[in-house]
Protein backbone atom coordinates (compact mmCIF):
# COMPACT_ATOMS: atom_id res chain seq x y z
CA UNK A 1 0.00 0.00 0.00
CA UNK A 2 0.49 3.45 -0.94
CA UNK A 3 -0.45 7.38 -0.45
CA UNK A 4 -0.91 10.01 -1.99
CA UNK A 5 -0.99 13.32 -0.29
CA UNK A 6 -2.64 16.43 -1.63
CA UNK A 7 -3.31 20.37 -0.11
CA UNK A 8 -6.56 19.99 -1.99
CA UNK A 9 -8.61 17.25 -3.04
CA UNK A 10 -12.09 16.93 -5.06
CA UNK A 11 -13.90 13.44 -4.31
CA UNK A 12 -15.82 13.45 -7.15
CA UNK A 13 -18.69 15.15 -4.90
CA UNK A 14 -17.62 17.82 -3.16
CA UNK A 15 -13.70 19.71 -2.33
CA UNK A 16 -12.98 17.77 0.76
CA UNK A 17 -11.71 20.48 3.40
CA UNK A 18 -7.82 20.23 4.46
CA UNK A 19 -6.84 18.21 1.66
CA UNK A 20 -6.87 14.26 1.63
CA UNK A 21 -4.69 11.60 1.42
CA UNK A 22 -5.50 8.93 -1.11
CA UNK A 23 -4.52 4.99 -0.33
CA UNK A 24 -3.89 2.90 -3.51
CA UNK A 25 -3.21 -0.66 -3.28
CA UNK A 26 -2.32 -2.25 -6.74
CA UNK A 27 -5.54 -0.92 -8.86
CA UNK A 28 -7.75 0.34 -6.09
CA UNK A 29 -8.15 3.09 -3.44
CA UNK A 30 -8.29 1.45 -0.20
CA UNK A 31 -9.10 4.55 1.81
CA UNK A 32 -9.34 8.56 1.71
CA UNK A 33 -8.64 10.84 4.94
CA UNK A 34 -9.53 14.31 4.65
CA UNK A 35 -6.76 16.72 6.66
CA UNK A 36 -3.00 15.60 7.21
CA UNK A 37 -3.84 12.34 9.37
CA UNK A 38 -0.82 10.51 10.75
CA UNK A 39 -0.07 7.41 8.23
CA UNK A 40 0.18 3.85 9.24
CA UNK A 41 3.75 2.83 9.63
CA UNK A 42 5.77 1.25 6.53
CA UNK A 43 3.22 3.26 3.88
CA UNK A 44 4.89 5.38 1.43
CA UNK A 45 3.49 8.65 0.16
CA UNK A 46 4.09 11.12 -2.36
CA UNK A 47 2.89 14.38 -1.13
CA UNK A 48 1.70 17.41 -3.56
CA UNK A 49 1.04 21.30 -3.24
CA UNK A 50 -2.28 20.92 -5.31
CA UNK A 51 -4.98 19.13 -5.62
CA UNK A 52 -5.85 15.58 -6.14
CA UNK A 53 -8.98 14.06 -7.78
CA UNK A 54 -10.93 11.27 -9.73
CA UNK A 55 -9.39 10.79 -13.15
CA UNK A 56 -11.82 12.54 -15.80
CA UNK A 57 -14.15 10.89 -18.06
CA UNK A 58 -14.87 11.89 -21.84
CA UNK A 59 -18.49 10.73 -22.35
CA UNK A 60 -18.56 10.98 -25.96
CA UNK A 61 -15.60 10.03 -28.20
CA UNK A 62 -14.39 8.42 -31.34
CA UNK A 63 -11.38 6.95 -31.25
CA UNK A 64 -10.95 5.74 -34.46
CA UNK A 65 -11.28 9.29 -35.53
CA UNK A 66 -7.72 11.13 -35.46
CA UNK A 67 -8.79 14.45 -35.14
CA UNK A 68 -8.02 15.78 -38.42
CA UNK A 69 -10.92 17.24 -40.98
CA UNK A 70 -12.81 13.92 -41.83
CA UNK A 71 -11.14 11.79 -39.84
CA UNK A 72 -14.54 9.78 -38.78
CA UNK A 73 -15.13 9.14 -42.35
CA UNK A 74 -12.09 8.28 -43.07
CA UNK A 75 -11.66 5.29 -40.52
CA UNK A 76 -15.11 3.88 -42.38
CA UNK A 77 -12.56 2.60 -44.90
CA UNK A 78 -8.97 2.34 -43.41
CA UNK A 79 -7.94 -1.50 -42.56
CA UNK A 80 -8.19 -2.93 -39.09
CA UNK A 81 -4.56 -2.52 -38.51
CA UNK A 82 -4.47 0.88 -39.30
CA UNK A 83 -7.55 2.22 -37.06
CA UNK A 84 -5.89 0.01 -34.52
CA UNK A 85 -2.74 2.17 -34.49
CA UNK A 86 -5.18 5.36 -34.44
CA UNK A 87 -7.44 3.88 -31.75
CA UNK A 88 -3.87 3.52 -29.25
CA UNK A 89 -2.47 7.00 -30.35
CA UNK A 90 -6.44 8.42 -29.15
CA UNK A 91 -5.96 6.64 -25.92
CA UNK A 92 -2.61 7.88 -25.15
CA UNK A 93 -3.63 11.06 -26.20
CA UNK A 94 -6.64 10.97 -23.74
CA UNK A 95 -4.58 9.55 -20.79
CA UNK A 96 -1.90 12.03 -20.91
CA UNK A 97 -4.69 14.50 -20.84
CA UNK A 98 -5.90 13.08 -17.26
CA UNK A 99 -8.85 10.98 -19.02
CA UNK A 100 -9.23 7.81 -17.30
CA UNK A 101 -12.73 6.75 -19.10
CA UNK A 102 -13.98 7.24 -22.28
CA UNK A 103 -17.11 5.98 -23.75
CA UNK A 104 -16.95 5.57 -27.45
CA UNK A 105 -19.83 6.29 -29.25
CA UNK A 106 -19.15 5.22 -32.88
CA UNK A 107 -16.51 3.25 -34.07
CA UNK A 108 -15.85 0.97 -36.74
CA UNK A 109 -16.82 -2.73 -36.96
CA UNK A 110 -16.50 -3.11 -33.32
CA UNK A 111 -12.87 -2.28 -33.04
CA UNK A 112 -12.41 -0.66 -29.92
CA UNK A 113 -13.97 -3.31 -28.04
CA UNK A 114 -10.30 -5.01 -28.01
CA UNK A 115 -9.04 -2.06 -26.04
CA UNK A 116 -11.36 -1.69 -23.32
CA UNK A 117 -9.26 -2.53 -20.18
CA UNK A 118 -5.43 -2.25 -21.64
CA UNK A 119 -3.09 -1.82 -18.79
CA UNK A 120 -2.00 1.88 -18.83
CA UNK A 121 -5.07 3.37 -21.12
CA UNK A 122 -7.89 4.36 -20.24
CA UNK A 123 -11.27 1.98 -19.91
CA UNK A 124 -13.41 2.02 -22.33
CA UNK A 125 -17.15 1.82 -22.43
CA UNK A 126 -17.90 1.36 -26.12
CA UNK A 127 -21.35 1.09 -28.07
CA UNK A 128 -19.63 -0.35 -31.69
CA UNK A 129 -21.16 1.15 -34.88
CA UNK A 130 -24.33 3.20 -34.17
CA UNK A 131 -27.30 2.71 -35.33
CA UNK A 132 -28.21 4.24 -38.34
CA UNK A 133 -30.96 4.70 -41.47
CA UNK A 134 -29.34 3.77 -45.09
CA UNK A 135 -27.41 6.57 -46.48
CA UNK A 136 -28.19 7.68 -42.79
CA UNK A 137 -25.61 9.69 -39.82
CA UNK A 138 -22.24 7.82 -39.90
CA UNK A 139 -23.80 4.71 -42.15
CA UNK A 140 -20.15 4.38 -43.48
CA UNK A 141 -19.36 2.91 -39.82
CA UNK A 142 -21.26 -0.01 -40.33
CA UNK A 143 -24.37 0.45 -38.38
CA UNK A 144 -26.65 0.55 -41.32
CA UNK A 145 -30.49 -0.66 -40.41
CA UNK A 146 -33.09 -1.29 -42.84
CA UNK A 147 -36.06 -2.16 -40.57
CA UNK A 148 -35.42 -4.41 -37.88
CA UNK A 149 -33.94 -2.00 -35.15
CA UNK A 150 -34.46 -5.32 -32.41
CA UNK A 151 -32.32 -7.74 -34.23
CA UNK A 152 -29.36 -4.74 -34.14
CA UNK A 153 -29.72 -4.81 -30.68
CA UNK A 154 -29.70 -8.17 -29.80
CA UNK A 155 -26.46 -8.35 -32.58
CA UNK A 156 -24.52 -5.52 -30.63
CA UNK A 157 -25.56 -7.04 -27.10
CA UNK A 158 -24.04 -10.66 -28.28
CA UNK A 159 -20.89 -8.69 -29.74
CA UNK A 160 -20.36 -7.30 -26.15
CA UNK A 161 -20.90 -3.92 -26.16
CA UNK A 162 -21.70 -1.56 -23.11
CA UNK A 163 -24.01 1.09 -24.31
CA UNK A 164 -26.46 1.47 -27.74
CA UNK A 165 -25.90 4.55 -29.63
CA UNK A 166 -28.38 5.41 -32.16
CA UNK A 167 -29.08 8.04 -34.42
CA UNK A 168 -32.20 10.36 -34.07
CA UNK A 169 -31.68 12.93 -36.72
CA UNK A 170 -29.02 13.92 -39.35
CA UNK A 171 -25.75 15.04 -38.48
CA UNK A 172 -22.96 17.64 -39.61
CA UNK A 173 -20.31 15.14 -40.25
CA UNK A 174 -22.41 13.10 -43.30
CA UNK A 175 -23.67 15.34 -46.26
CA UNK A 176 -26.98 14.38 -47.56
CA UNK A 177 -28.78 13.92 -43.95
CA UNK A 178 -31.40 15.61 -42.43
CA UNK A 179 -29.59 18.24 -39.66
CA UNK A 180 -33.69 19.36 -38.77
CA UNK A 181 -35.57 15.92 -39.35
CA UNK A 182 -35.93 12.71 -37.92
CA UNK A 183 -34.03 9.16 -38.74
CA UNK A 184 -36.41 7.07 -36.89
CA UNK A 185 -39.89 7.53 -35.34
CA UNK A 186 -40.90 7.29 -31.22
CA UNK A 187 -42.60 3.71 -31.86
CA UNK A 188 -38.80 2.43 -33.74
CA UNK A 189 -36.92 3.96 -30.76
CA UNK A 190 -39.15 2.71 -28.21
CA UNK A 191 -38.65 -1.06 -29.80
CA UNK A 192 -35.03 -0.33 -29.31
CA UNK A 193 -35.06 1.08 -26.06
CA UNK A 194 -37.63 -1.82 -24.95
CA UNK A 195 -34.62 -4.54 -26.51
CA UNK A 196 -31.73 -2.66 -25.19
CA UNK A 197 -33.14 -2.10 -21.63
CA UNK A 198 -33.84 -5.69 -21.81
CA UNK A 199 -30.16 -7.02 -22.58
CA UNK A 200 -28.91 -4.11 -19.57
CA UNK A 201 -27.87 -2.22 -21.84
CA UNK A 202 -28.27 1.81 -21.84
CA UNK A 203 -29.29 3.67 -25.02
CA UNK A 204 -27.57 6.95 -26.14
CA UNK A 205 -29.24 8.95 -29.04
CA UNK A 206 -27.56 11.50 -31.32
CA UNK A 207 -29.68 14.25 -32.19
CA UNK A 208 -28.94 17.98 -33.49
CA UNK A 209 -33.45 18.31 -34.34
CA UNK A 210 -35.54 19.06 -31.75
CA UNK A 211 -37.75 16.42 -33.33
CA UNK A 212 -35.13 14.33 -32.89
CA UNK A 213 -34.52 15.05 -29.28
CA UNK A 214 -38.21 14.82 -28.53
CA UNK A 215 -38.90 11.41 -29.95
CA UNK A 216 -35.67 10.11 -28.06
CA UNK A 217 -37.39 11.49 -24.72
CA UNK A 218 -40.82 9.91 -25.48
CA UNK A 219 -38.82 6.77 -26.71
CA UNK A 220 -37.03 6.81 -23.35
CA UNK A 221 -33.62 6.62 -24.01
CA UNK A 222 -31.06 6.92 -21.22
CA UNK A 223 -29.26 10.02 -22.94
CA UNK A 224 -28.75 12.92 -25.51
CA UNK A 225 -25.51 13.87 -27.19
CA UNK A 226 -25.26 17.52 -28.86
CA UNK A 227 -29.35 18.47 -27.63
CA UNK A 228 -28.86 21.44 -30.36
CA UNK A 229 -32.75 21.47 -30.52
CA UNK A 230 -32.21 22.88 -34.62
CA UNK A 231 -36.06 23.49 -35.85
CA UNK A 232 -36.39 25.53 -39.44
CA UNK A 233 -36.60 29.26 -37.69
CA UNK A 234 -32.80 28.09 -35.57
CA UNK A 235 -32.39 26.63 -32.27
CA UNK A 236 -35.69 26.51 -30.17
CA UNK A 237 -35.00 24.13 -26.75
CA UNK A 238 -38.34 24.37 -25.25
CA UNK A 239 -38.67 24.78 -21.24
CA UNK A 240 -41.49 21.64 -21.38
CA UNK A 241 -38.86 19.09 -23.33
CA UNK A 242 -36.44 20.59 -20.48
CA UNK A 243 -39.04 19.49 -17.67
CA UNK A 244 -39.48 16.38 -19.62
CA UNK A 245 -35.72 15.56 -19.54
CA UNK A 246 -35.26 16.29 -16.01
CA UNK A 247 -38.26 14.15 -15.06
CA UNK A 248 -37.01 11.35 -16.29
CA UNK A 249 -33.40 11.21 -15.60
CA UNK A 250 -32.31 11.77 -19.18
CA UNK A 251 -28.46 12.66 -18.96
CA UNK A 252 -27.54 16.02 -21.47
CA UNK A 253 -23.90 16.16 -23.03
CA UNK A 254 -23.65 19.11 -25.41
CA UNK A 255 -20.70 17.76 -26.68
CA UNK A 256 -18.43 21.01 -26.15
CA UNK A 257 -15.09 21.38 -25.16
CA UNK A 258 -13.57 22.61 -28.09
CA UNK A 259 -10.30 24.56 -28.66
CA UNK A 260 -11.75 28.07 -29.89
CA UNK A 261 -8.66 29.33 -30.33
CA UNK A 262 -8.93 27.48 -33.34
CA UNK A 263 -12.83 27.90 -33.91
CA UNK A 264 -12.08 30.89 -36.45
CA UNK A 265 -9.35 29.29 -38.10
CA UNK A 266 -12.01 26.73 -39.21
CA UNK A 267 -11.95 25.53 -43.10
CA UNK A 268 -15.10 26.58 -44.93
CA UNK A 269 -18.51 24.46 -44.34
CA UNK A 270 -19.51 22.59 -48.04
CA UNK A 271 -22.36 24.32 -49.82
CA UNK A 272 -24.85 22.58 -48.04
CA UNK A 273 -23.45 23.13 -44.29
CA UNK A 274 -23.19 26.83 -45.43
CA UNK A 275 -26.57 27.30 -47.12
CA UNK A 276 -28.16 25.29 -43.52
CA UNK A 277 -26.21 27.57 -41.40
CA UNK A 278 -26.96 31.00 -43.10
CA UNK A 279 -30.81 29.87 -42.88
CA UNK A 280 -30.47 29.30 -39.58
CA UNK A 281 -28.75 32.53 -38.89
CA UNK A 282 -25.15 31.33 -37.26
CA UNK A 283 -22.96 33.91 -38.75
CA UNK A 284 -19.70 31.78 -37.59
CA UNK A 285 -18.19 28.58 -35.79
CA UNK A 286 -17.43 30.47 -33.46
CA UNK A 287 -20.73 32.76 -32.45
CA UNK A 288 -22.45 29.64 -32.90
CA UNK A 289 -20.75 27.98 -30.31
CA UNK A 290 -20.29 30.27 -27.73
CA UNK A 291 -24.19 30.45 -28.32
CA UNK A 292 -24.11 26.94 -26.46
CA UNK A 293 -22.70 27.98 -22.82
CA UNK A 294 -25.92 29.66 -22.10
CA UNK A 295 -27.62 25.94 -23.17
CA UNK A 296 -25.38 24.91 -19.86
CA UNK A 297 -27.18 27.53 -17.57
CA UNK A 298 -30.55 26.43 -18.44
CA UNK A 299 -30.14 22.85 -18.11
CA UNK A 300 -28.83 23.70 -14.62
CA UNK A 301 -31.82 25.41 -13.24
CA UNK A 302 -34.29 22.74 -14.59
CA UNK A 303 -32.18 20.27 -12.65
CA UNK A 304 -30.71 18.03 -15.43
CA UNK A 305 -27.95 16.06 -14.92
CA UNK A 306 -25.06 17.38 -17.18
CA UNK A 307 -22.26 15.38 -18.40
CA UNK A 308 -19.09 16.05 -20.29
CA UNK A 309 -18.23 14.63 -23.68
CA UNK A 310 -16.32 16.51 -26.12
CA UNK A 311 -17.05 14.52 -29.55
CA UNK A 312 -13.42 13.95 -29.63
CA UNK A 313 -11.42 12.71 -32.85
CA UNK A 314 -13.98 15.02 -34.87
CA UNK A 315 -11.69 17.79 -35.88
CA UNK A 316 -8.86 19.91 -34.96
CA UNK A 317 -10.93 21.53 -32.58
CA UNK A 318 -11.83 18.15 -30.44
CA UNK A 319 -8.68 16.23 -30.13
CA UNK A 320 -8.40 13.55 -27.76
CA UNK A 321 -7.63 15.16 -24.02
CA UNK A 322 -10.02 17.91 -24.54
CA UNK A 323 -12.13 16.97 -21.81
CA UNK A 324 -10.77 19.26 -19.76
CA UNK A 325 -12.06 22.37 -21.70
CA UNK A 326 -15.81 21.47 -21.21
CA UNK A 327 -15.40 21.91 -16.92
CA UNK A 328 -14.50 25.48 -17.97
CA UNK A 329 -17.60 26.16 -19.91
CA UNK A 330 -19.68 24.32 -17.36
CA UNK A 331 -18.76 27.22 -15.44
CA UNK A 332 -19.11 30.02 -17.69
CA UNK A 333 -22.83 28.47 -17.93
CA UNK A 334 -23.06 29.00 -13.93
CA UNK A 335 -22.10 26.08 -12.70
CA UNK A 336 -20.06 25.65 -9.79
CA UNK A 337 -16.67 24.31 -9.88
CA UNK A 338 -17.51 21.30 -8.05
CA UNK A 339 -20.81 21.01 -10.02
CA UNK A 340 -18.99 20.86 -13.22
CA UNK A 341 -16.00 19.08 -11.87
CA UNK A 342 -18.86 16.15 -11.17
CA UNK A 343 -20.50 15.92 -14.43
CA UNK A 344 -16.88 14.86 -15.61
CA UNK A 345 -16.57 12.14 -13.02
CA UNK A 346 -19.17 10.70 -10.55
CA UNK A 347 -22.24 12.06 -12.51
CA UNK A 348 -20.57 10.67 -15.96
CA UNK A 349 -19.82 7.45 -14.51
CA UNK A 350 -23.75 7.00 -13.47
CA UNK A 351 -23.96 7.85 -16.92
CA UNK A 352 -21.10 5.72 -18.32
CA UNK A 353 -22.31 2.75 -16.32
CA UNK A 354 -19.62 2.76 -13.93
CA UNK A 355 -21.17 3.76 -10.37
CA UNK A 356 -19.70 2.63 -7.92
CA UNK A 357 -16.48 1.57 -9.87
CA UNK A 358 -14.62 5.12 -10.90
CA UNK A 359 -15.29 8.81 -10.66
CA UNK A 360 -15.00 9.19 -7.35
CA UNK A 361 -12.04 9.04 -4.43
CA UNK A 362 -13.72 6.27 -1.97
CA UNK A 363 -12.28 3.21 -0.51
CA UNK A 364 -13.34 0.19 -3.36
CA UNK A 365 -13.31 2.41 -6.70
CA UNK A 366 -10.62 2.11 -9.16
CA UNK A 367 -7.44 3.94 -8.74
CA UNK A 368 -8.13 6.80 -11.48
CA UNK A 369 -6.25 9.65 -9.96
CA UNK A 370 -5.13 12.72 -11.84
CA UNK A 371 -3.47 15.20 -10.05
CA UNK A 372 -3.12 19.14 -10.88
CA UNK A 373 -0.54 21.90 -9.74
CA UNK A 374 -2.15 24.71 -7.25
CA UNK A 375 -6.28 24.95 -5.85
CA UNK A 376 -8.75 23.41 -8.23
CA UNK A 377 -11.21 25.03 -6.55
CA UNK A 378 -10.06 29.10 -7.68
CA UNK A 379 -9.08 27.83 -10.83
CA UNK A 380 -10.37 25.12 -13.43
CA UNK A 381 -8.11 25.85 -16.30
CA UNK A 382 -5.37 24.86 -13.90
CA UNK A 383 -6.82 20.80 -15.50
CA UNK A 384 -5.04 21.88 -18.37
CA UNK A 385 -1.29 20.77 -17.14
CA UNK A 386 -1.74 17.41 -15.40
CA UNK A 387 0.82 17.08 -12.50
CA UNK A 388 0.09 12.80 -12.53
CA UNK A 389 -2.60 10.84 -13.90
CA UNK A 390 -2.92 7.10 -12.67
CA UNK A 391 -5.18 4.72 -14.75
CA UNK A 392 -6.11 1.68 -12.79
CA UNK A 393 -3.42 2.23 -10.29
CA UNK A 394 -0.52 2.65 -13.30
CA UNK A 395 1.51 5.96 -13.70
CA UNK A 396 0.96 7.51 -16.85
CA UNK A 397 3.80 8.79 -19.16
CA UNK A 398 3.26 12.94 -19.93
CA UNK A 399 4.79 14.41 -22.04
Amino acid sequence: MHAIRAAHAFDGIRFLPGGATVFLEADRIVGVETGRGDLPDGVEVVEYAGTVLPGLIDCHTHLVADSTVGGLERAGAMPDEAIDIVIIESLRAHAAAGVTTVRDLGDRDYRTLVFRDRPGLPRVVASGPPLTTPGGHCHFLGGVVDGNLRAAVVARAERGVDVIKVMASGGFATLGTDQLGAQFTVAELAALVDEAHGAGLPVVAHAHSAIGMRNAVAAGVDGIEHFTGLTSEGPRIDDDLLHEVARRGVYIDLTMGSDRSLLSRMPAPPPPLAALAARLGFTSFEAFYLSRIGVFSRLRERGVAVVTGVDSGMGPAKRHGNAWRTIGELVEGGHTVAEALAAATSVAAEACGLAGKTGRLAAGYAADVLIVDGDLAQDPSLLSVPREVLVRGTPVGLA
